[in-house]
């Protein structure tokens, strides 16, 4: 059987493209990276590959473009076995879909319009950010992940986001680890394995990108 080509097509501060550089590494799996300069202009490659949306990440596989980080994540699970990364009851993966998608639906958008804000606004949307991490330290329970003892499918989905947690804590002036402490928990546990701790971008060098990204915004 001929081994896999496995392309994934990144942009370094992205916090989609981490979960899937986790999953890859959960699953053991060897790929290619192809940076792209958002900034600068999209390469031919990614806009045939997201047409839809043009966006990364993209992985290949074998020369065929699966796209959006969720569905990649899930992709990658149903391709390769070990290890399993949604449940294995049909009831534990419904659980699993619904907190994938309320992390999508919630975090990344709340996330931003923080660093986006100022004044009253910026309070209204720090409150909406620690409400929704409050909701996902109740799903955890008193589990060490959202999989339970293991580290699994929502885990990979939520600790990608938190690459960009940091900035949201400077330009908010908050601090996860006394307004959410279940989920900053979470966020250094997680960071100890290797498949995240190889994956996630440098904090600082995070906050700075975003602080480019107020620039152009004509927030500083």
């Amino acid at each position: 059987m001929a081994k896999d080509e496995l392309v994934l097509l990144d942009f370094c501060w992205s916090p989609f493209s981490v979960r899937v550089k986790v999953a890859l590494a959960e699953k053991g799996l060897s790929y290619e990276v192809k940076e792209e300069d958002l900034m600068g202009g999209k390469s031919d490659l990614l806009l045939k590959s997201n047409p839809i949306y043009e966006k990364v990440p993209v992985l290949l596989h074998n020369g065929k473009p699966i796209v959006e980080s969720t569905n990649i994540v899930y992709y990658i699970d149903e391709t390769w076995d070990s290890p399993q990364l949604l449940p294995t009851s049909s009831y534990g993966r419904s659980r699993a879909r619904f907190w994938a998608d309320f992390i999508d639906k919630k975090v990344f958008d709340a996330g931003c319009i923080i660093w986006k804000s100022k004044g009253e606004e910026l309070e209204v949307a720090k409150k909406e950010f620690i409400d929704i991490l409050k909701k996902l330290e109740g799903a955890m329970g008193d589990h060490d992940y959202f999989g339970g003892d293991e580290f699994r499918f929502v885990d990979i989905v939520l600790i990608g986001l938190s690459s960009w947690f940091f900035a949201y804590e400077k330009y908010g002036g908050f601090e996860i680890e006394i307004e959410c402490p279940k989920i900053g928990a979470w966020i250094k546990k997680c960071k100890e394995r290797e498949s995240v701790a190889k994956a996630m971008p440098n904090p600082q060098q995070v906050y700075e990108f975003v602080g480019m990204l107020r620039k152009m915004h004509g927030i500083e």
